[in-house]
C-alpha cells in the first residue's frame, strides 16, 4: 500500500477515471452537523485566498483506494474502500456552485462540471467520475447532470446538496462574484487528503475490516453484507438490483440482521448469537473455496424468507386468515423469541410440508405455550434457547404440527397441563404475572371466548385491567370479606390473597369511574358495559372469595379450551419450580426487612401453612429465619434445620437490620407485602423480553447466574426507586417506567441510580461507547413522595453539552417532548427544570412519541464528529 497527501483536484482531475463506491457500502449518511462544519472550514480557507495569506492548508481526512475489478489501462477505476462521504460531499458542492453561476458564468460552470464531475467523452454510468453505492446512485446522477426533473425528493443527497445551495445564496456578493469562484478553489485546492492506495494483490476486504470492523459503527447486517458484495466482483450488480434493493428496502436494518440470524438458525446452528451473525456466517463460507454461485445462492434464500419474516413482522400481510390471526396475537404478545419456530412452519408450508390448517394448529401450541407458562409463572429465562432449539430438534419421523406439539411437551419444557393451569387460576396472583400488554391479551381473549353477537373492537377500545374487589378495599370491603375469611384468616389476609387472582381481574374502560367504590355502585357500571364477562360478574349478588373462585373456575374452563394442552406421556417437569421462586426470593431480601408466611403464600400462590412446613423441611433455604408471622412475631413451630447456622432468631434478625417494637414485634414498616415480594425478582420477568431484544445475550444459564448474583451484590438503589414508586403510582405505570428503560437500554443508553434514605432517582444517561470519556442526560425520573412521580428534562444541565450548547436543539427537545397527550413543557430561566407526571407513560402512543424523542436526542449527540 501506498499513501501521499494530495488535493481533491490532483485525485480527481486530469485524464479520464472513475472513483466507485462499492455494493458493500453504506449509503451517503452525512447529516447538517457535518456539513455546516465542513462549510465553515471551506470559508475560512476562502477568506485566506481572498486576503492573499499564504496559510496552511486544512486536513480533511484519509481516502483508501484500491484498483476496480473493472479497471482498464485506458480508463483506470478505483474502488473507495473508505473516504466515500468525503468524496460525495465535495462533489455534491462542486455540483452546487457549477448551478449556483450557470446562469451568469456558463464557461466556469463547464469547466468545473469536466475537471471534477464528469468524464466529457464517457456514455452511461462511466460518464461519471464518482460513482455513488446503488441505492444513492440515481439521485447523485440526477445532480451531476443537472436534470433537476429526475431528482428524488428527499434523502441524504438532496439534503447536501440543498445545503451548498443555500449557503452559496448567502455568501455570494453582487459586488464581488469572484467570491464564490474562490469557494471552488478553497474546495480543490486548500482542502488536503491521505490517499492511501492498496495495489491490486492487496486484500481489499482485510483493509476494510481493518478500518470498520471495530464494533462501534456497523451492525453486524452491515459487516455481512459487505463480505458477500466483496466477493460478487461480476454477479454484484445484478443481484443487488433483483434481490439485495428489494429485501433491504422492505426491512430496517435491525430486521434484516434479524432474518440473517434466524436463516443461520433454520440451517440447523442453535447456538449461534446475533452479536455473532458475521463471524458465523463467514466461518461458514470459508470451510472451502466459496464461489459466486454460493453466495448467490444464499442471498436469494435470504429473499424468499424475508417475504415469511414480513409477515411475522406485520401479520397483516399473511393471506390465511387463521393463520394470520394467531400472527396478530403472537405479536401483541411481543413474542419475537418464537421467531425460529414460527419462520420454519411458516417455511415448510411454502416447500408444501403442511397446509395453512396445520400452520395454525401448530401456532396455537406455539400461543399455548407462551400463555400457560405465564399464566401459571413458570419462568421465561429459557425461552429462547427453547424455541432457538426447535428447527434442529423438530422430529422428522412425524407431521410438522404434530412434531412441533411433542417437541414442546417434552420434559423440562414446563409447558402446564390443565390441572395446573385451573389451580394457578385459582390461587395465584395473575396481576403479578408476565407484563401488562399480556395480561391484557388473556383477558380479551377470554372476552372473546363468549362469542358475543355484536363483539367489542379491541383496536379501537381503550380498555384497562380492574380490580372488581379494589387494591384498597375500604370498610364495606373489608367487613364483607370478614365473613369469608377461614382458618383464622384476616380481612386483609382474604383480600392479599384474592385481590390479585384473575378470577377478580377485568378489561373496562371507566376504571377511574369504578376505582375503589362498594360493589353495589360497580354493579352498575359493569352492567353498562359492552364486554359479557363484565355484565356476568353485574349479575352476581355479592363480590366475595366464593363469588371469584366461581368466576376463576369458569375462566379457567374458557382457558383449557382456548390453549391447547401440551401431550401427556412425553414427560413433564417436577412442581418444585413454585418454590425455587420463593427460595429465589428470600435470597435477594434486602437488608433490614422482613416478610410474612401469609405475604410469601400470596407472593406464590399458595398458603401460608404450606409455606411454613416448606421452610421448616428444606435445608439450606436463604433467610428462612426472615419469614415470621403477620404480626412480626418468630413462628412457634420455627426450627432451625441441621444444615443451618442456628443461633438466636432474633439476634440475626437485629444483625440483618431489623429493627423491633417495644412489645417485641419486628417493625411493620420494613416488612414487604407480596406486590413487594414480586418486584424484588420482577425483572427475571423481562428476561423473555430481554432474549426479543437480543437473541445475542449471553447462554442462559449464565445470564440467569449474572441477573439474581446482581441482584444480590449490586447497590439497592434500583429496587429502592421502584419500591417508591409503586408506592405512589400505579403499576400500568410501573410497568411503563420499566418498558421505557428497555427501550433507552436498546439505543445505547444505561440507568444511572441515585438514592439514600429520603430520595431516589433514575438518571437516563448515554453510554460510554456512544459518549467516550463523559455521559450526559436527557433527563431524570423521580418517584413521588406522598404524590405521583415525575420526569425532569435537563434543560439547563445540557446547555453546558455539545451539541446541545445550541438553543435551537434544546428548544427542539422540548417541542418533540410536548407531543406526548397532557404535557406541555416550558423553558424557566431562570427556574426549575420543566417535568412532566410519570403516569403519562402508561398510554402507548405516549412511550412511543417519548421513545422517538430520545433516539433523536441520542442521534444528535452520537453525530457530533464527521467522517
Amino acid at each position: 500500500m501506498q499513501a501521499k497527501e494530495t488535493l481533491f483536484a490532483d485525485l480527481v482531475q486530469g485524464r479520464a477515471q472513475q472513483f466507485q463506491v462499492p455494493l458493500y457500502q453504506r449509503t451517503y449518511s452525512w447529516t447538517e452537523k457535518q456539513l455546516r462544519q465542513l462549510w465553515t472550514d471551506i470559508l475560512e480557507q476562502a477568506e485566506l485566498l481572498e486576503s492573499g495569506e499564504k496559510a496552511t492548508t486544512h486536513f480533511l481526512g484519509s481516502v483508501v483506494l484500491a484498483p476496480s475489478p473493472q479497471n482498464e489501462a485506458t480508463f483506470p477505476r478505483w474502488l473507495v474502500v473508505d473516504g466515500q462521504q468525503r468524496l460525495t460531499t465535495l462533489s455534491l458542492a462542486l455540483a452546487a456552485i457549477r448551478d449556483h453561476i450557470a446562469d451568469d458564468e456558463p464557461d466556469e460552470a463547464e469547466r468545473i462540471n469536466e475537471e471534477y464531475l464528469i468524464n466529457k467523452r464517457k456514455n452511461g454510468s462511466d460518464r461519471f467520475r464518482l460513482l455513488p453505492t446503488q441505492a444513492d446512485r440515481a439521485q447523485f446522477a440526477a445532480y451531476v447532470r443537472g436534470l433537476l426533473s429526475e431528482q428524488a425528493a428527499g434523502g441524504a443527497v438532496a439534503a447536501a446538496y440543498g445545503f451548498f445551495r443555500r449557503k452559496l445564496v448567502e455568501a455570494a456578493d453582487p459586488a464581488a462574484p469572484q467570491v464564490v469562484l474562490r469557494i471552488e478553489e478553497a474546495i480543490t485546492s486548500r482542502l488536503t487528503l491521505v490517499a492511501v492506495t492498496a495495489e491490486r494483490a492487496d486484500n481489499v476486504h482485510r483493509i476494510f475490516e481493518s478500518l470498520n470492523n471495530t464494533g462501534l459503527k456497523l451492525s453486524q447486517a452491515d459487516l455481512l453484507r459487505n463480505y458477500l458484495f466483496m466477493r460478487l466482483p461480476t454477479r454484484g450488480e445484478h443481484i443487488y438490483e433483483t434481490y439485495w434493493l428489494p429485501l433491504q428496502d422492505s426491512l430496517s436494518n435491525d430486521e434484516l440482521e434479524q432474518l440473517m440470524w434466524l436463516q443461520l438458525v433454520l440451517d440447523g446452528d442453535d447456538r449461534v448469537r446475533r452479536q455473532d451473525l458475521y463471524a458465523a456466517q463467514q466461518q461458514r463460507f470459508e470451510r472451502g473455496e466459496v464461489s459466486e454461485a454460493e453466495i448467490e445462492a444464499y442471498i436469494k434464500e435470504l429473499y424468499r424468507r424475508g417475504a415469511l419474516f414480513r409477515r411475522l413482522l406485520r401479520p397483516e400481510e399473511e393471506p390465511n386468515a387463521a393463520v394470520r390471526a394467531h400472527l396478530h396475537r403472537l405479536d401483541t404478545w411481543q413474542a419475537q423469541v418464537t421467531y425460529p419456530a414460527l419462520m420454519l412452519l411458516l417455511d415448510r408450508r411454502q416447500r408444501g410440508d403442511l397446509n395453512s390448517a396445520d400452520t395454525a394448529r401448530a401456532m396455537s401450541y406455539v400461543e399455548s405455550f407462551l400463555v400457560r407458562r405465564m399464566m401459571c409463572r413458570v419462568p421465561t429465562n429459557n425461552l429462547n434457547r427453547i424455541f432457538q432449539a426447535v428447527p434442529g430438534q423438530l422430529p422428522l419421523d412425524m407431521p410438522v404440527a404434530d412434531g412441533l406439539h411433542q417437541l414442546l411437551s417434552a420434559e423440562n419444557r414446563f409447558w402446564p397441563d390443565d390441572d395446573e393451569l385451573r389451580e394457578k387460576v385459582r390461587t395465584a396472583p395473575f396481576y403479578k404475572f408476565g407484563r401488562g400488554h399480556q395480561r391484557k391479551m388473556v383477558l380479551q381473549r377470554l372476552e372473546e371466548s363468549y362469542e358475543h353477537p355484536e363483539p367489542v373492537d379491541f383496536a379501537a377500545a381503550q380498555l384497562t385491567i380492574e380490580h372488581v374487589m379494589p387494591q384498597s378495599p375500604g370498610d364495606e370491603w373489608l367487613r364483607m370479606l370478614s365473613e369469608d375469611a377461614v382458618d383464622g384468616e384476616s380481612p386483609e389476609d382474604v383480600h392479599s390473597r384474592l385481590q390479585h387472582t384473575l378470577g377478580n381481574l377485568t378489561l373496562t374502560a371507566v376504571n377511574s369511574e369504578l376505582s375503589n367504590h362498594p360493589f353495589e355502585r360497580k354493579q352498575g357500571l359493569l352492567q353498562g358495559s359492552h364486554l359479557e364477562m363484565n355484565r356476568r360478574i353485574a349479575a352476581t349478588e355479592r363480590w366475595g372469595a366464593d363469588e371469584i373462585r366461581t368466576r376463576a373456575d369458569e375462566l379457567a374452563d374458557r382457558a383449557i379450551a382456548l390453549w391447547p394442552a401440551p401431550l401427556r406421556g412425553v414427560g413433564r417437569a417436577e412442581r418444585s419450580r413454585d418454590w425455587n421462586l420463593v427460595h429465589q426470593v428470600l435470597a435477594v431480601l434486602p437488608h433490614g426487612t422482613w416478610t410474612s408466611y401469609g405475604d410469601l403464600a400470596a407472593f406464590i400462590g399458595s398458603g401460608a401453612q404450606a409455606v411454613g412446613n416448606h421452610l421448616a423441611n428444606t435445608p439450606g433455604v436463604a433467610n428462612a429465619y426472615r419469614v415470621l408471622t403477620s404480626e412480626g412475631k418468630v413462628s412457634d413451630g420455627f426450627r432451625w434445620t441441621p444444615q443451618d447456622a442456628g443461633g438466636d432468631v432474633r439476634s440475626r434478625l437485629t444483625d440483618d437490620g431489623v429493627r423491633f417494637t417495644a412489645n417485641g414485634a419486628a417493625d411493620p414498616a420494613q416488612r414487604l407485602s407480596a406486590d413487594e415480594l414480586a418486584s424484588l425478582v420482577g425483572e427475571a420477568d423481562g428476561e423473555e423480553d430481554a432474549a426479543q431484544r437480543a437473541p445475542e445475550s449471553q447462554g442462559e444459564e449464565t445470564r440467569v447466574d449474572q441477573f439474581y448474583a446482581q441482584l444480590v451484590a449490586e447497590n439497592s438503589d434500583e429496587r429502592r426507586f421502584f419500591r417508591r414508586l409503586a408506592a405512589h403510582d400505579s403499576p400500568e405505570t410501573v410497568d411503563a417506567v420499566r418498558v421505557l428503560f428497555a427501550h433507552w437500554e436498546e439505543l445505547g443508553g444505561s440507568i444511572q441510580w441515585v438514592g439514600n434514605d429520603t430520595m431516589s432517582s433514575a438518571f437516563l444517561t448515554l453510554d460510554e461507547t456512544i459518549a467516550p470519556s463523559r455521559w450526559t442526560s436527557p433527563m431524570s425520573l423521580m418517584p413521588g413522595s406522598g404524590c405521583a412521580g415525575s420526569a425532569h428534562v435537563a434543560f439547563q444541565t445540557l446547555a453546558i453539552h455539545e451539541p446541545f450548547t445550541d438553543h435551537a436543539l434544546r428548544t427542539e427537545f422540548l417541542r418533540r417532548l410536548n407531543e406526548l397527550e397532557g404535557v406541555d413543557l416550558q423553558e424557566r430561566k431562570p427556574g426549575p427544570d420543566p417535568s412532566f407526571q410519570l403516569s403519562v407513560l402508561e398510554k402507548d402512543r405516549n412511550r412511543e412519541l417519548l421513545v422517538e424523542a430520545l433516539t433523536w436526542f441520542r442521534d444528535r449527540w452520537e453525530s457530533r464528529g464527521t467522517d
